[in-house]
């Protein structure tokens, strides 16, 4: 993910959703709340969330990310 950039804000409502940081950090925002995951780290996302992932920082941020089930269909920009 470039340097400076962020998602947009939306939700799955069947999907959950597993980030792996590995490169950087990753600002998240998860239903209004603010979270910092840095390299090495991961986070859950729970279906039905509001969320976006940003990248703050001056580098490339390079993540691996899991959704069960699919995401296709399934996401919904707010």
């Amino acid at each position: 993910m470039p340097a400076g950039t962020k998602e947009t804000s939306h939700d799955h409502q069947q999907a959950q959703q597993f980030f792996f940081i590995l490169k950087e950090n990753a600002t998240f925002e998860i239903d209004k709340e603010k979270i910092i995951v840095i390299a090495q780290e991961r986070i859950h996302i729970n279906a039905g969330s509001i969320h976006q992932i940003n990248n703050e920082t001056d580098e490339e941020l390079e993540f691996l990310l899991s959704s069960q089930p699919s995401t296709i269909n399934d996401r919904f920009v707010l």
